[in-house]
């Protein structure tokens, strides 16, 4: 996610050597610099120098992190996490008083530039400190703008979202290869299907359920899938397993 944050960020006219990355690993820190011209300095140097920190660090992590910037953090920066799980009271309570600090949850689609973010501020974050971070995040992505007590629900919907449509694109790829398609042909109508749709539901402006309604014929093809779907509770077991991503992710904060 980091490295996508990066390529997004330059990819938006951000002069490289305005743009200062931490890694401990010189191997990988070498690796960035030949490809994106970034310099690599340590956490606290890091800290003194850039108006904007963003921090992409496990949340086992962050705490110590903090606490390597905090002594050298000057006032008036803004200090934007990514990590799950990390409230905006636990970054606060780790920097220097009234250090504006913004909690983001962004997902894996950043990767490919179709990323959705969401940004709550913390206490002593202003409408501009939040601009700026929107700013950032949203050269891999759309952005909104949440309270923080809906970032749980967040991480459970478009934070793990993904890989719900994954699990139904696999399964769907496999259900092509059952009936005989090669498992090439399955996954480009599989791919190609969800892109198209994705496109439709995010453009059209039209609730799902009508869009569902356009490619259902009665007594059709669709008819009869969709009657199978609801048969086996797609429906429910997708409500359960967002509420049970919700539920961890509110456990990973109380941690």
């Amino acid at each position: 996610m980091g490295e996508a944050l990066l390529a997004g960020i330059l990819d938006t006219g951000h002069d490289p050597a305005g743009v200062l990355i931490t890694e401990a690993r010189q191997e990988r820190a070498e690796e960035l610099r030949e490809r994106y011209g970034v310099a690599n300095v340590s956490a606290a140097e890091a800290a003194s120098r850039a108006d904007t920190l963003l921090l992409a660090i496990k949340p086992q992590d962050m705490v110590a992190a903090l606490n390597e910037i905090a002594a050298a953090l000057p006032p008036g920066r803004l200090v934007v996490s990514v990590a799950a799980g990390i409230t905006t009271a636990v970054l606060e309570k780790h920097l220097p008083p009234e250090t504006a600090v913004v909690r983001a949850m962004p997902n894996t689609p950043a990767l490919v530039g179709q990323g959705m973010t969401a940004v709550a501020a913390g206490a002593h974050a202003s409408a501009e400190h939040l601009a700026r971070a929107e700013a950032l995040l949203g050269s891999v992505g759309r952005v909104l703008r949440v309270p923080e007590k809906h970032m749980d629900a967040v991480t459970a919907l478009s934070g793990s979202g993904p890989a719900y449509f994954y699990l139904v694109a696999e399964a769907m790829i496999e259900a092509g290869v059952l009936l005989g398609l090669p498992r090439a042909t399955a996954e480009t109508l599989v791919a190609q299907t969800a892109v198209g749709s994705a496109a439709m539901l995010r453009d059209s402006g039209e609730h799902p359920a009508l869009l569902r309604e356009a490619v259902t014929s009665p007594g059709g093809t669709t008819a009869a899938a969709l009657r199978e779907l609801e048969r086996h509770g797609l429906r429910s077991a997708l409500a359960d397993a967002v509420e049970a991503a919700q539920r961890r992710s509110a456990e990973l904060s109380e941690g």
